[in-house]
C-alpha cells in the first residue's frame, strides 16, 4: 500500500471522535468499525430517540408497566422536573444530606454511646449497593473521613465474615436503602445488623438511617424507632439509575466526595447528549456503536476495561445498568425479541494476562469499552526505568491492546478523560444512562421496568411459602421427599432442594442419607 492510499487513520479519529469539553470527557471510535454511511442510516431513527428522551425529561410516563415517569435525569437538573413541587423537593435532599454528611464528620452528628462515626454500614442490593460502592471504591481510600461497609447480600457467613472485620460497632452509622422497605435481602442485612448491635450491648435507632419511599414500611418503622435521618427515594428514579439521588450521593457525601461537583459533571453530559447533530452526541454516537456492534440484536458482549484501578467496579456497575435496560423478551409493541447486551470486564492492564489471549484470537462475540485517564497520579513523578513511569507503561499496554484487537478486526470504543474526579465520574454515569435509553429507542424496547427481576422475587416468596408447608409437615416419624410433597401440595422436585437445605441448617431438622433424593428420610425433633 502506498502512502497515497494508506488510510488516513488521525483523520478517521477526527471524524469519529464527540467531546464533553468541561469537564474533559472524549468518546473516541476511530478504532470502531464504524462508516459514515451506518451512521448517515441510524441518523432519522437517532433523532426520533433524542426527541423520546425530551419527552421523557419533559415528564412522559416512561415506565409504561408501572404507570411511572422516569426522571433521574432531574436529580442533576431540578430545573427540568415538571413541577415546582419536585423541583424544590430534589434540591432540598441534595441540599439536606449534605449538611448531614458535614454534621457526621464534624462530630455534631454522633453515637448515643460517645466517640464519632468512623465507618457507615450500608445494607443495600443492585442499584441500591453498586452505586455506592463505585463511590467508595473511586473516592474512599486512608484519606476519606470515613469508610464504607456494604451487605448486598442475604448470605449469612458473608454477613458474619463483614461484621467481624468491622470489629465494634460502635462508631459505624447504619444506612438501609429500600424504596419500599421490603426487599428481602436489604431487610435481612439490617435485621443482622440490629442483632449485632445487641450483642454488643448498643442502640441501633439511634445510629441508623434510611433512604425509602415516604411512607414505605421502613420509612415507618425509622419514623417510629426516631433513627437519626431519613431521605427520600421516589417512583420515578429506578434502582439501576439511582446513584445521583441520596441513593449514592449520601454514602458519597460521607466519604469526602463533592456531590455537587459530582452532579454537575453529570448535568454537562446531559447538555452534550441532547445535542441534535448525533456526529457530536456522545451518547448518540455509542448507542450507534452498540447498534451496530450486536447488529441490533445484541450479538455481540460489551466488554469494559478501566485502565484505573479505582474503577475496577465499572463493569458490575454497567453490567446491572445495561443489561436490566436492554435485557427484555418483548419490544414495546408486545413481539417477542429477545433483547440485550452481555456485558463483563475486570480492568487494564490486568486482563491482559486473563482473557484478552480469547479477545484476539478466540471468538469474534463481543466489543470493548476502555476507559482511559491520562492523569497517572495526583503528585510526583516516579521513573521505573529510564524515561518511562509506571503510568506510561500502563497507557503503552492500552495503546498495545487496542492496536492488537483493531489488527484482527475487533472493534473498540474508549471513553477519555484527564482525571478520575467527580466531575468525570458524573459526566461518565451519564453518558451510559443517556446511551442506554437511546440505544432502548433504536431496539423499541422500554428501558425502564424490569419484569423478569419481579418474576425472580414473586418465584422465591413461593419457595419460602413451601418451605413452611414442609417444616409443618415435618414430624418424629421419617418420611420421604414424596411423602412430605403430598402432605404439602407440591411436586417433589421443589420440595427437595428445601428439605436439604433444612436439614443441613436447622437442628430441629434431621435427615438421613440427606444427599440422596431417593432415600433420604426426614425428620423433626
Amino acid at each position: 500500500m502506498t502512502e497515497t492510499t494508506r488510510p488516513d487513520r488521525f483523520a478517521r479519529y477526527l471524524r469519529f471522535r464527540s467531546v464533553l469539553e468541561d469537564p474533559f470527557v472524549e468518546l473516541d471510535l476511530g478504532h470502531s468499525t464504524l462508516e459514515e454511511r451506518e451512521i448517515a442510516a441510524l441518523t432519522g431513527p437517532l433523532t426520533a430517540a433524542l426527541a423520546a428522551m425530551q419527552a421523557i425529561e419533559h415528564g412522559a410516563i416512561a415506565n409504561a408497566d408501572e404507570q411511572r415517569m422516569v426522571g433521574h435525569f432531574w436529580l442533576r437538573a431540578p430545573g427540568l422536573a415538571p413541577n415546582p413541587e419536585l423541583e424544590d423537593t430534589i434540591a432540598s435532599t441534595v441540599a439536606n444530606l449534605d449538611a448531614f454528611a458535614q454534621a457526621v464528620q464534624s462530630g455534631r452528628i454522633a453515637p448515643p454511646e460517645g466517640g464519632t462515626f468512623t465507618k457507615v454500614v450500608l445494607c443495600g442490593i443492585g442499584g441500591s449497593a453498586l452505586g455506592p460502592m463505585l463511590l467508595a471504591d473511586v473516592f474512599g481510600g486512608p484519606e476519606a473521613p470515613l469508610s464504607l461497609c456494604v451487605l448486598d447480600n442475604t448470605d449469612p457467613e458473608g454477613i458474619d465474615l463483614a461484621i467481624e472485620q468491622l470489629g465494634s460497632l460502635q462508631d459505624a452509622l447504619v444506612i438501609v436503602i429500600s424504596k419500599s422497605g421490603g426487599t428481602p435481602e436489604t431487610r435481612n442485612g439490617m435485621l443482622e445488623v440490629e442483632r449485632a448491635c445487641k450483642q454488643q450491648g448498643i442502640q441501633f435507632g439511634k445510629r441508623a438511617v434510611a433512604v425509602t419511599m415516604p411512607g414505605s414500611v421502613l420509612h415507618q418503622r425509622a419514623t417510629k424507632e426516631g433513627w437519626v435521618a431519613t431521605f427520600p427515594m421516589w417512583d420515578w428514579v429506578g434502582g439501576r439509575t439511582s446513584i445521583t439521588s441520596a441513593v449514592g450521593l449520601l454514602p458519597g457525601a460521607l466519604l469526602g466526595m463533592d456531590v455537587r461537583a459530582f452532579l454537575a459533571g453529570a448535568a454537562a453530559m446531559d447538555d452534550a447528549t441532547r445535542r441534535v447533530d448525533v456526529w457530536q452526541n456522545p451518547a448518540a454516537m455509542m448507542a450507534a456503536f452498540w447498534f451496530q456492534q450486536g447488529k441490533g440484536k445484541g450479538e455481540r458482549a460489551m466488554v469494559v476495561l478501566p485502565y484505573k484501578d479505582r474503577l475496577l467496579l465499572m463493569s458490575r456497575y454497567l453490567q446491572q445498568l445495561l443489561m436490566e435496560s436492554l435485557g427484555k423478551e418483548h419490544n414495546r409493541k408486545g413481539k417477542v425479541v429477545n433483547q440485550g447486551i452481555a456485558v463483563y470486564g475486570n480492568k487494564g492492564s490486568t486482563d491482559q494476562h486473563a482473557y484478552v489471549q480469547q479477545l484476539r484470537d478466540g471468538r469474534h462475540d463481543f466489543f470493548a469499552v476502555f476507559v482511559r485517564v491520562l492523569q497517572d497520579r495526583a503528585v510526583g513523578h516516579f521513573e521505573v526505568e529510564p524515561g518511562v513511569t509506571s503510568g506510561d507503561f500502563l497507557d503503552g499496554l492500552w495503546q498495545g491492546t487496542r492496536a492488537a484487537l483493531h489488527d484482527k478486526g475487533r472493534a473498540s470504543a474508549t471513553i477519555g478523560i484527564d482525571r478520575l474526579d467527580e466531575r468525570t465520574l458524573g459526566a461518565i454515569v451519564a453518558l451510559f444512562e443517556r446511551a442506554v435509553a437511546i440505544y432502548a429507542e433504536l431496539i423499541d424496547v422500554n428501558a425502564f421496568h424490569q419484569p423478569g427481576v419481579e418474576a425472580g422475587k414473586k418465584a422465591a416468596a413461593q419457595v419460602l411459602e413451601l418451605q413452611h408447608k414442609l417444616v409443618t409437615a415435618l414430624g418424629s416419624t421419617p418420611q420421604d421427599v414424596r411423602a412430605l410433597a403430598a402432605k404439602a401440595g407440591a411436586d417433589a422436585a421443589d420440595c427437595w432442594p428445601i428439605l436439604q437445605h433444612l436439614a443441613a441448617n436447622r437442628p430441629e431438622v434431621h435427615g438421613v442419607r440427606a444427599h440422596d433424593p431417593a432415600q433420604a428420610m426426614f425428620t423433626k425433633k
